[in-house]
């Protein structure tokens, strides 16, 4: 990484989370990911879900179609885990290169996850195998339970979920996706180099009291949903920390407007449109811009056993303005995150 002050070079980064969605969506915000970062892990809950190598493989192919020729972005697929799976076909997929990994959802914990897992002791013998063949798991780290209150979701999960998890399968790679917690943070940092975790940007703007701020700001909505500022501030200590168990994974997850403001509002932010810039503003504030390359561009990389990125990309210190909203091909209409706020950080291209 190279800095002059008021430019900052580094080696092009990956986005470790990423949501494309499919149809017109898919076709719109394909490029706001692929112009900042050279791979991106996909998330596989579409309707219906990505769970075989066939499906993977077309899905895929629709991402390549819908990019820009000019960009040169690798999507990475997963393959959505459910109660009955048949492992021939995950292992199959990982053998092809199709499968990069398997993502766990709790069953209704977040935007499609209804087919979701509902019983992980069910699926011991599947992670038992995914230990042998190297195929790393990544879980969405919050109890689906209606008692626990919402914003102590994560911190159940860890204790009744995933330390057991992590516990009997000493081989398992394991992301703990889009952290949220103090008690998340921690929890990663006591586990060694086989387990990491993903932060998103908009969990390192704000709280759970930004979404209240002159009434509810349905675009703020996200599962996980934001925490206390003290985790916040955690979230912010562990990704500006250089540790090598946390890197970037945006987790952008558009929604349409009229889904975001509706009655019964879909979690999601979308990010992407300003990603990279909103992580150098933050690293800027924590004065730690020294480290942002390690989280952005080889901590991830090195977890999951991948060659660094050889081209590099620059942003430079200036005003850039996210845009007010995004308008898709269908005329409907993607309110990014920061929509309309000024940035002191902008890529050059």
């Amino acid at each position: 990484m190279t800095s002059k002050h008021n430019q900052l070079t580094l080696l092009r980064p990956d986005d470790w989370h990423v949501h494309f969605r499919d149809g017109d969506i898919l076709d719109t915000v394909v490029d706001f990911t692929a112009r900042q970062f050279s791979r991106g892990i996909v998330m596989p809950n579409l309707t219906p879900p990505v769970t075989d190598v066939d499906n993977a493989r077309n899905y895929r192919k629709r991402i390549m179609d819908a990019m820009s020729d000019h960009y040169n972005f690798e999507p990475l697929m997963t393959c959505y885990l459910m109660d009955e799976m048949n492992f021939e076909e995950i292992e199959r997929g990982f053998r092809e290169g199709v499968f990069f990994a398997v993502k766990l959802y709790p069953s209704g914990a977040t935007t499609n996850s209804a087919l979701g897992v509902t019983d992980i002791t069910s699926l011991y013998d599947v992670f038992e195998k995914m230990s042998v063949i190297g195929m790393p798991l990544l879980v969405h780290g919050e109890t689906p339970d209606p008692a626990i209150d919402i914003f102590d979701r994560e911190a159940f999960f860890i204790d009744q979920v995933l330390e057991p998890l992590v516990r009997e399968f000493q081989g398992l790679k394991v992301v703990f996706e889009h952290v949220t917690t103090k008690e998340g943070v921690d929890f990663v940092r006591s586990q060694g180099e086989r387990v990491a975790a993903t932060i998103t940007a908009h969990h390192l703007v704000i709280n759970r009291s930004d979404i209240f701020k002159g009434g509810i700001r349905p675009h703020l909505y996200c599962l996980p949903i934001a925490k206390r500022e003290h985790h916040r501030l955690a979230l912010r200590e562990a990704a500006t920390s250089g540790h090598q168990s946390f890197f970037l994974g945006t987790d952008t997850a558009p929604h349409s407007r009229n889904l975001k403001e509706s009655a019964c509002g879909c979690a999601g932010i979308f990010s992407a449109p300003a990603a990279l810039e909103i992580y150098a503003q933050v690293f800027d504030e924590e004065n730690a811009l020294d480290n942002l390359e390690s989280f952005a561009s080889i901590n991830g990389a090195r977890f999951y056993n991948l060659p660094l990125n050889q081209s590099s990309i620059t942003l430079k210190r200036q005003p850039n303005t996210v845009p007010q909203y995004i308008e898709c091909s269908d005329r409907s209409v993607l309110i990014p995150f920061l929509a309309g706020e000024s940035l002191n950080w902008k890529i050059l291209e």
